[in-house]
């Protein structure tokens, strides 16, 4: 993950660099040049914070599709000189996958520049896989040639080779190059290799293994700890505990949660949680408030307290939720999952805390959001218009949206509405559900994302539950 430079959200590139529906509209009502040098800025400078998991290419796609944009900027961006030494994914990965739509849409110019770019381009899996979901056979069976030539034939080439079948996202061209005359035999052997590999790892796992007894378990969580500390094995060792810990080790597993090293402590202390030991909450609260505890045990102990599920929990949280740390966070946390609507007002106020603390973009505001819309706290709604607004987040906006819907009663016929151009298809699929439909916007595009057979089925299945033959305006 990465922190772009976003725009304010009131400008046309802030809206869609956050991919607001909003963007979209304005879009279209802006001067051309301006909205495609808007959307240009967008898809060659992947605006999203976490480019895994938030959506913006089918997005951009539908907007340079409504603007009739060229791809003269995207092929520039793809085939630059720094395409030679910077192989990372985020680099050009948005641009192939706002490709990849145009190509679904019947731009062949798009699907030629994917072709181009798989053959001689760095990130040539990326641009593979899209047209492995859109490309013909014919087109597919004449890029074997130049991927292959990736692979030396070589020892460490073959390996490398049988490495990228074997994890490939999409195995449609390498299904089809296997039964290539030409090329068919080394894929095969490439595939078999593969598989093989496979099986010998499942078959002689090399991952380190603990002695089976509570004291065994906690010297090795510390020992290996102590080699990777990245390697998490407080987690792994807790699972461990959960196995072969008994009554009679009680003492020394409380011992080992109150002042064991880092690693055999934190593994102690989500063990101690998961049992729900009547003591584990005090030792938890000390684990996060003592002034030496390490990132590590603190960590362990918020975690370790989230996952708790017990009434005795859920009443500490009452208790926690008023302290501004992080403690209070994960306390306001529980609360917003499964506390009652007397919870309310610590919800409410854990919410606007960590707005006027930290901004629209914390972490912590996901859970308090999903709160307030799922205790349907309606004083919450001008925070939650305000996190809608400005958050760069598309999660945390479609999250905001949900609640408006629960909270806001204007939210039919207000942010509804711009949602039906979200980026996100959770997001479209609740205006879908909510918008008003007295605004002659909003039935032209739930047509349009009813016929659109890029629009996820969820969405669709929204639309079609609006529009039937007794449907006014439709």
């Amino acid at each position: 993950m990465f922190d772009p430079d976003i725009a304010p959200s009131g400008t046309l590139l802030g809206l869609l660099q956050r991919g607001r529906g909003d963007g979209t509209l304005h879009a279209l009502a802006a001067p051309r040049a301006e909205a495609l040098a808007a959307l240009h800025h967008c898809v060659l400078r992947d605006p999203r914070r976490d480019w895994q998991v938030e959506n913006r290419s089918l997005y951009y796609a539908r907007l340079c599709l409504d603007l009739d944009a060229g791809l003269d900027e995207i092929e520039q961006h793809l085939f630059h000189p720094d395409d030679l030494v910077n192989d990372d994914e985020e680099r050009t990965g948005l641009a192939l996958s706002v490709l990849g739509h145009l190509a679904a849409y019947g731009r062949s110019d798009a699907l030629r520049l994917l072709r181009r770019y798989a053959a001689a381009g760095s990130n040539w899996e990326w641009a593979l896989d899209e047209l492995a979901l859109r490309d013909d056979d014919t087109g597919l069976r004449g890029l074997a040639p130049a991927i292959l030539a990736h692979f030396p034939r070589t020892p460490d080439g073959d390996a490398e080779l049988a490495a990228v079948v074997r994890g490939a996202y999409e195995p449609r061209p390498w299904r089809l190059w296997a039964d290539d005359p030409d090329h068919g035999p080394r894929v095969r052997a490439a595939a078999e290799r593969g598989a093989f590999d496979r099986w010998q790892r499942q078959l002689r796992p090399s991952g380190p293994r603990p002695g089976w007894s509570v004291h065994d378990i906690l010297l090795w969580a510390q020992r290996e700890h102590d080699l990777k500390p990245d390697a998490r094995r407080p987690d792994a060792a807790a699972r461990c505990l959960a196995a072969v810990a008994g009554p009679e080790d009680r003492p020394e597993l409380l011992a080992a949660a109150a002042s064991a090293p880092d690693a055999a402590r934190a593994a102690a202390l989500r063990h101690l949680a998961e049992i729900g030991d009547p003591e584990v909450l005090d030792l938890i609260e000390a684990a996060v408030t003592e002034p030496d505890a390490s990132q590590l045990v603190s960590q362990a102990a918020l975690s370790a307290f989230e996952r708790m599920r017990s009434i005795a929990a859920l009443d500490r949280a009452r208790v926690w939720a008023h302290r501004p740390d992080a403690l209070g966070d994960a306390a306001a946390a529980m609360l917003s999952c499964r506390g009652g609507h007397y919870d309310a007002p610590l919800v409410l106020a854990a919410l606007r805390r960590t707005v006027r603390a930290e901004g629209p973009d914390a972490q912590t505001l996901w859970t308090l959001v999903d709160g307030a819309g799922r205790l349907t706290i309606s004083c919450a709604a001008p925070v939650l218009r305000h996190i809608y607004r400005e958050t760069a987040s598309s999660h945390l906006r479609g999250r905001a949206a949900r609640a408006l819907a629960a909270t806001d009663p204007s939210f039919a016929a207000g942010f509804a509405v711009e949602c039906l151009w979200d980026c996100e298809e959770s997001t479209r699929e609740v205006a879908a559900r909510h918008a008003a439909t007295a605004d002659a916007r909003v039935v032209e595009q739930l047509r349009r994302l009813a016929a659109d057979p890029a629009e996820e089925a969820e969405v669709q299945t929204a639309v079609r539950s609006r529009i039937g033959p007794e449907t006014p305006g439709f």
